[in-house]
């Protein structure tokens, strides 16, 4: 199957909580006036506006041209570029820091990922990130894969990497990288209307949804909902069952 694709305005219309959230890592980051920052997986950038209002300088890179064009167009001020981050990054300057929220369980070669980081940081320079941690949305995944059974479409295609604390740590360090925090914590999060689990499918797992026509879909996505229901549907309300990993460590 097709790795997912990227809508910018639907992720910032119903899904904006992703962005919402990383407030907390900008924090954990605090950037400094006197330092440069790489956003790595920069979505269409409001986190990486907010460090480039304390920050001398800002760069984003994203894997989606979609969502670069998206945060072009709302920041012109600030540098933003398309680039796999499984490929050495396009700078020959060093960074004081290097943050990430919520991208980088998108990155399955998570060791090439972290040796770019590594290699763009200074000496003391520090990588602050968040992302999704094992057992990340297992039971979305869980009602999904429920669904594509129904249709006969088989195992469904593992498109994200949500490591534990350890695994993580292991590639850290063992690319010159010192970590210093490190947390796993279950994040339940709202999702947007009635509709909010079939929209979360449509943003982050459309890959599944390419081989059905528009009316399977529609059919498709009734099913996850009513596998999802006893899980993540309370209250009136659909949530998610986030699990977070948020680290820093700090180039040796």
């Amino acid at each position: 199957m097709a790795t997912n694709q990227w809508d910018a305005n639907f992720y910032n219309d119903k899904h904006n909580f992703v962005t919402n959230y990383g407030d907390n890592v900008v924090e954990l980051l605090n950037p400094q006036a006197n330092e440069t920052i790489l956003d790595l997986g920069c979505g269409s950038g409001g986190l990486t506006a907010k460090i480039a209002q304390i920050a001398a300088k800002c760069y984003g890179i994203d894997f989606s041209a979609e969502m670069i064009i998206k945060a072009q167009q709302d920041y012109p001020s600030i540098n933003f570029s398309q680039h796999n981050a499984e490929q050495p990054f396009p700078f020959t300057e060093k960074f004081d820091a290097v943050f990430s929220n919520a991208a980088l369980h998108w990155m399955m070669n998570a060791e090439a990922v972290i040796k770019n980081v590594a290699a763009s940081l200074k000496t003391n320079g520090r990588f602050v990130f968040e992302m999704g941690g094992h057992g990340n949305v297992a039971k979305v995944l869980d009602a999904i894969q429920s669904a594509a059974d129904d249709f006969k479409l088989g195992e469904l295609a593992l498109i994200n990497y949500y490591p534990k604390i350890s695994e993580y740590s292991t590639l850290l360090e063992a690319n010159g990288l010192k970590v210093t925090f490190a947390v796993l914590f279950e994040r339940p999060t709202l999702l947007d209307g009635e509709e909010g689990l079939q929209n979360w499918v449509r943003m982050f797992r459309n890959n599944v949804l390419n081989s059905l026509n528009e009316q399977q879909i529609e059919e498709f996505l009734k099913k996850v909902d009513h596998y999802g229901r006893n899980q993540l549907y309370r209250d009136g309300k659909w949530y998610a069952d986030y699990v977070r990993l948020r680290m820093v460590a700090i180039k040796v």
